[in-house]
């Protein structure tokens, strides 16, 4: 499929290069095909970065969500599933992640990157999705004021996974496994039923009586 050349081919540049072609004639003449075939496609290169990230993001819920034991799993426990196996594709990708990374940050400095506009789109549908399945089993408590901004919440953490990953000097990212165990667990012990909800629970308790 053409899509697919014109994107594998811009992938191999900047990762052979460190940096995108310098325009898309150039890409398209290297594959020999009109300047035009490309924007049947693409607008510009940021597009195709963003549908790469965007097909890390859809690979690694896929790809989870393909275990058979997936099922059965509760909404923190599919988190992550899901981040394993982002931060495995990751692994096999790491060049161009933190190339593409970079290239984001430096145009647009404490924001989050551009590049990952799709990805968060998807992730944010994704655990809004498990969130409201949590609230329906009882793994997250129903905290109808504030509830609406828990994607907002999750994908803050993340861009402290993907941060933490960038960082990682560790064997095999090592840390950055535990850095996600140790973030869904205090996540899910935030947006899960906790002392503040018993008490809230036993005022509601005493005003009604």
């Amino acid at each position: 499929m053409e899509k697919d050349r014109i994107k594998q081919a811009y992938l191999d540049f900047v990762l052979n290069e460190g940096h995108p072609p310098q325009s898309v004639f150039k890409l398209t003449k290297q594959l020999g095909i009109a300047e035009q075939e490309f924007y049947k496609f693409y607008a510009d290169f940021s597009a195709i970065d963003r549908e790469i990230w965007s097909d890390f993001g859809r690979r690694a819920r896929e790809t989870a969500a393909a275990e058979p034991v997936y099922a059965g799993y509760g909404s923190r426990e599919k988190l992550l599933a899901f981040y394993y196996t982002l931060l495995e594709i990751l692994k096999n990708n790491r060049s161009y992640a933190l190339m593409s990374l970079r290239r984001s940050i430096q145009k647009m400095p404490g924001l989050t990157p551009r590049v990952l506009d799709d990805f968060r789109q998807d992730f944010e549908h994704f655990v809004g999705d498990l969130l409201r399945d949590g609230r329906v089993s009882g793994e997250i408590a129903n905290r109808a004021l504030v509830q609406d901004g828990y994607p907002r919440f999750f994908w803050q953490q993340v861009l402290f996974v993907l941060g933490f990953f960038a960082k990682d000097k560790s064997a095999n990212f090592e840390r950055s496994d535990a850095a996600v165990e140790k973030a869904v667990t205090l996540s899910f012990d935030l947006v899960g039923r906790n002392t503040l909800d018993s008490a809230v629970d036993f005022v509601r308790f005493l005003i009604q009586r």
